[in-house]
């Protein structure tokens, strides 16, 4: 059965980070579409605006804490009020180049975020996580 690629979201307010992300999920062909937002605040938007239509729903989220109008945190608590709306199960990781133990532990009690990781992701670890959803 051949396995249907997921369809990835973006997170993050680093043009660069995106871009390497986007550059070695597309070149080891891990995903069917990526879609990029600078902050969360637009990311939440596009999500309210698109509840409704799953296939313009990403099944896969990388998540930045550290952004600039809504970041990581703010993001999570409001997309935790919108998240039965959607009718999608949607997977989200958050990124961080942050190794605070606070950070790490905050992120591992909430529900919404399935995993905290660390910042940059290497190829390995990307083959990997994505060998593994």
């Amino acid at each position: 059965m051949i396995r249907k690629l997921p369809f990835i979201g973006i997170i993050d307010d680093d043009k660069i980070y995106q871009f390497t992300l986007m550059r070695i999920i597309n070149d080891n062909k891990q995903a069917e579409k990526i879609i990029t937002f600078s902050d969360g605040e637009k990311a939440i938007h596009y999500l309210t605006d698109n509840k409704s239509t799953n296939e313009n729903i990403p099944d896969i989220i990388f998540l930045d804490v550290n952004m600039p109008i809504m970041d990581g945190w703010q993001f999570i608590d409001e997309y935790a009020s919108i998240k039965t709306e959607i009718k999608k199960k949607i997977v989200i990781f958050m990124l961080s180049s942050s190794v605070n133990p606070i950070d790490i532990e905050r992120a591992s009690k909430i529900n919404e975020i399935s995993d905290y990781i660390i910042k940059p992701m290497k190829l390995e670890e990307v083959k990997m996580f994505f060998d593994n959803f």
